[in-house]
């Protein structure tokens, strides 16, 4: 006897945020991502905090109420090197234990579980940020992109933030033609001594670009305090809000749906 067919639905997980803006933004990102996906496939945005109603368990209640099998999960977080990407996967199952020790307790849940890949170094995300700091750029040739992302003190944790942002960050220097293309995290902290570095010492005209999803505390303090009294081109423009963001959800999902064949 053939064992009836699952039924896929998607759970979009991301951080979370007091600001509505922030909360609206990710809405928007996941409605587009569904829009675009032109099939009847359940989507749910969740948080990993903060909003209430809509955490982790909520989306995956909703999800199973709906009569959803097999989960994709996609991690809405701009590094694989961040603990949240750790502690989540742990505890929807993924790994046994997780590598940093975390207060998230495993969820209840009845479907199977298909755990996507955050940003690190993708090119439809290159795309975005360098459509975010083009207007900056004005001679290529003198110029030198520095991402800047939050970073990890966390041994391995911070390894992987350095591989995804190095390789995002080359990705946009080339879509730019700019001479140089770098990064810079705030944890361990390497904005102040970056910039520096190829303004006074290189000669290059420096264009800071943020790898955060969306706008906030670190875009809009942190990382122009950090930068006081240096010269130095800035936005301050996250990631968020842009079209392109939703292109990427829908074709993380299209492409774990291709190869479980769901």
């Amino acid at each position: 006897m053939k064992s009836s067919p699952g039924k896929p639905g998607v759970l979009v997980i991301s951080h979370g945020s007091p600001d509505s803006d922030w909360v609206a933004f990710v809405d928007e990102a996941v409605a587009g991502a569904a829009s675009e996906l032109q099939a009847n496939i359940p989507i749910v945005s969740s948080f990993l905090e903060i909003v209430e109603g809509r955490l982790i368990q909520d989306g995956i209640d909703q999800l199973e109420a709906w009569g959803v099998t097999d989960i994709i999960v996609i991690p809405l977080f701009v590094s694989s090197g961040s603990t949240h990407i750790d502690e989540i996967s742990y505890a929807l199952g993924m790994k046994s234990t997780p590598e940093k020790e975390t207060d998230l307790e495993p969820f209840s849940l009845s479907a199977r579980v298909f755990f996507g890949d955050p940003i690190d170094d993708d090119p439809i995300v290159a795309e975005i940020v360098w459509d975010k700091v083009k207007e900056l750029s004005s001679w290529p040739e003198r110029e030198v992109l520095l991402l800047v992302g939050h970073g990890s003190r966390h041994e391995g944790f911070r390894q992987r933030w350095e591989r995804g942002i190095a390789g995002l960050s080359a990705r946009v220097g080339r879509l730019g033609g700019l001479a140089h293309a770098d990064y810079a995290l705030l944890s361990p902290d390497s904005l102040r001594s970056k910039v520096s570095y190829w303004q006074e010492e290189r000669g290059y005209e420096v264009i800071v670009a943020p790898l955060f999803l969306s706008k906030g505390y670190f875009t809009g303090t942190v990382i122009p305090t950090r930068l006081e009294g240096l010269p130095y081109h800035y936005l301050g423009e996250a990631l968020l809000p842009h079209s392109r963001l939703s292109r990427w959800i829908s074709y993380q999902i299209l492409n774990i749906m291709g190869s479980l064949k769901l």
